[in-house]
């Protein structure tokens, strides 16, 4: 590995992406510590201490800090992170698909992808200032001390909104810088580096938390298999065979060419947990704002009903997106349309509803796949009273950016004859 670390540097476009991505990086996490203006980092302190205590320890504070880096607990101009741009991407990837006008334009090619790209930022930036300007408001007027005393309510909001709007276009800005002249993409390495600089934290946790020698060769199996089992399935895919007829036209021969078709055993990614965690945390929301002591005990975080609801909407929305983004019908009308077919079946009707049958069995895997790993950080804690976070979204994120910048690093060393990360058994086979 250190060997091909070596390489990667003798190459002078990818040394360059490298540094470029780091010191992108770094801007990143220094801005974490830029506060918003306006703001008793003191009262704060406090104020979010206690909110996180009402909401438990799994609480969408905690969750939505995991995302930020840390900068929700210390109100920084980065503190909604890239979360508006995520949610504006994933309301119109759903529009897409049942919006006809714009389903035509993402088959537009590039063009139709940069119009798209620019929809998601118009949307992100109504997302990001109404969302900027509910959080300054909600924190200003039940929170009073939270205001820093040279500064009235009315001109905190208007800083603080302003101030977070500014650093979410910034951080979205700098992901497609990232994209452009980094590795990897730019919004999900950011993601990446927000989630990996909590784990030095997590150790941390550990260590306080005074374990015997079983509970740390627990926590560090537990880590390992979760991380082997995400690469594994995340990388994992259910291959179709596809044959096209042979055409002969002229002395000319066209098609007659094997491909195959391939489903991802988990489609969604991490969509399916970011939706079921948005959802199953409405009640504990309500409960905190109403002081429902019985709403509080039943959708505690981490309790029995809590889980079992989060559980069960990580399913559904596993099949629910996998269908949204692999539609069967259309899939088979293409086969048909470029004449092509699966072997043993008739183009058309019996080639939907055999797609249907695989895509059913192949997300059944991936849905019992995630509501592990999604319940998986809740056990972990349950068993050794310590709140470290091993598994959920942030573990799926990590390993699946990690994996996909070894792979575009992979792509650049074996173009220019360098040996990757990857074993040399492997690398011949490809050739």
């Amino acid at each position: 590995m250190w060997q091909a670390l070596r390489n990667a540097f003798k190459i002078p476009e990818l040394r360059s992406r490298i540094i470029f991505t780091f010191l992108a990086l770094i801007v990143f996490r220094m801005g974490i510590y830029i506060p918003v203006p306006g703001l008793n980092l003191e009262a704060w302190g406090e104020i979010f201490k206690r909110i996180a205590e009402t909401a438990g320890v799994a609480g969408i504070l905690s969750f939505y800090d995991v995302f930020t880096g840390g900068a929700l607990s210390r109100f920084s101009v980065f503190t909604m992170s890239v979360t508006p741009y995520i949610t504006a991407s994933i309301i119109l990837q759903l529009l897409a698909s049942v919006m006809p006008s714009l389903k035509e334009t993402l088959r537009e090619g590039e063009e139709g992808r940069k119009k798209f790209a620019t929809y998601t930022r118009r949307l992100t930036l109504l997302i990001g200032g109404f969302q900027a300007f509910f959080i300054s408001f909600s924190l200003a007027r039940s929170n009073p001390d939270m205001v820093a005393p040279e500064v009235n309510a009315l001109q905190f909001i208007i800083l603080s909104t302003i101030s977070m709007l500014a650093g979410t276009m910034f951080l979205l800005w700098l992901g497609e810088r990232i994209t452009e002249r980094g590795i990897g993409n730019g919004i999900s390495v950011l993601i990446f580096a927000g989630i990996v600089a909590r784990y030095p934290s997590y150790v941390r946790r550990a260590y306080l938390g005074g374990l015997n020698i079983l509970e740390w060769i627990f926590l560090i199996a537990i880590a390992l298999i979760t991380v082997f089992g995400i690469i594994l399935v995340q990388q994992a895919e259910r291959r179709i065979t596809i044959q096209y007829a042979r055409r002969v036209t002229g002395r000319r021969v066209y098609g007659g060419a094997s491909t195959y078709l391939p489903i991802k055993v988990n489609q969604g990614g991490v969509i399916p947990i970011i939706f079921a965690s948005a959802i199953v945390s409405i009640p504990s929301a309500i409960a905190s704002m109403t002081n429902n002591e019985t709403l509080k005990t039943l959708f505690r975080a981490g309790g029995f009903l809590y889980l079992l609801i989060y559980g069960l909407l990580v399913f559904f929305f596993t099949y629910f997106y996998s269908v949204v983004i692999f539609d069967p019908r259309e899939i088979s009308g293409n086969i048909q349309k470029y004449g092509g077919y699966i072997p043993g079946l008739r183009p058309g009707r019996s080639t939907e509803q055999y797609l249907h049958r695989v895509l059913n069995r192949v997300t059944f895997i991936g849905a019992v796949f995630l509501v592990v790993i999604a319940l998986l950080p809740y056990l972990v804690q349950g068993a050794i009273k310590v709140n470290v976070w091993i598994g959920g979204t942030s573990a799926l994120i990590a390993v699946g950016v990690a994996l996909d910048i070894i792979q575009q690093m992979e792509t650049h060393m074996v173009m220019r004859h360098y040996e990757g990360f990857l074993k040399k058994g492997r690398i011949r086979g490809r050739r």
